[in-house]
């Protein structure tokens, strides 16, 4: 319960961080960059040494280390791009309306036993985040741009890719990883993320598309050590609870879901409406059927 916990926190955490990121004028694509090299080294730091070598490549879950890894720095960024256009709230609940995926992959692959409690808590977290991602209506003074077909399209795109990054770890965890070589594949995870990351960001600099900030260094890692250990925290949960990820996941979602929703109402003054709290509500019933059903 405790790494679950911490996965919970953490993670919300990250999506918090965006909107702190956005207040100090940080450019977030370049603080994602260096939040991936404080990854690979707050890994290294952990495991003792650099786990990585020649040999890694040959390993069985290296190539999906690199899918992963790709995963991370497109999905990350788009975390952050939603969190700075439609909220905290909408991007937490968004990224976590995907928990249908990996539920429904665990029970398909694994023939985890689904009981109908859980069937229903599921049901029901689906509703809850659709009642919280309903949009808070707007203040008629509001002069922000409108944001057209964005408030649709990125809700889509954090479900397709949260589902599928949750999946790809449950999937990897399960069927290679152990003890010995967990950190190495988070390690190569990030790793990937970040060389991808440092090219696209020099290049957008050697083209003038982006000023370097030397302050999304120090973003960077303040980001990057609690997103290394949410990572961490959830394949050691999932590690110690074999046979349970069907309630692993969906718990940790709506934990993630409710506690960013909290925290953004309090730091940062984010209106909910009605039905956004009946939402919330709503998540905590689920959560309750999912965890005990």
């Amino acid at each position: 319960m405790f790494y679950l916990l911490g996965s919970i926190v953490l993670t919300s955490y990250l999506t918090l961080s965006f909107k702190v990121v956005e207040r100090y004028n940080i450019p977030a694509f370049q603080a994602i960059v260096f939040n991936y090299l404080t990854c690979v080294i707050t890994g290294s730091i952990v495991n003792g040494a650099f786990p990585l070598n020649s040999e890694s490549i040959q390993e069985p879950w290296f190539k999906w280390a690199l899918i992963m890894g790709s995963i991370f720095i497109s999905l990350f960024n788009v975390i952050g791009y939603t969190t700075q256009k439609l909220g905290v709230t909408v991007a937490s609940v968004a990224n976590r309306l995907s928990l249908v995926i990996p539920f429904a992959f665990s029970i398909y692959l694994y023939n985890e036993e689904p009981t109908w409690l859980k069937i229903v808590g599921v049901l029901l977290a689906l509703v809850a985040v659709i009642f919280t991602c309903i949009p808070h209506k707007k203040d008629p003074t509001d002069k922000q741009k409108p944001l057209g077909l964005l408030p649709i399209i990125l809700p889509v795109i954090l479900f397709i890719g949260s589902g599928s990054l949750d999946t790809l770890v449950k999937y990897v965890e399960q069927s290679f990883l152990n003890e010995s070589n967990s950190n190495a594949y988070l390690i190569a995870s990030f790793g990937t993320a970040s060389t991808f990351g440092l090219i696209a960001l020099l290049i957008f600099v050697l083209k003038g598309k982006q000023r370097f900030n030397p302050y999304s260094i120090l973003a960077g890692i303040l980001i990057g050590v609690p997103n290394y250990f949410s990572i961490w925290c959830l394949v050691k949960v999932l590690k110690d609870s074999p046979g349970n990820s069907a309630a692993i996941i969906p718990m940790n979602n709506m934990g993630i879901v409710l506690f960013s929703s909290i925290m953004a109402a309090l730091l940062f003054k984010e209106k909910l409406s009605i039905i956004n709290w009946i939402g919330i509500l709503l998540a905590i019933g689920a959560i309750a059927l999912i965890a005990f059903g």
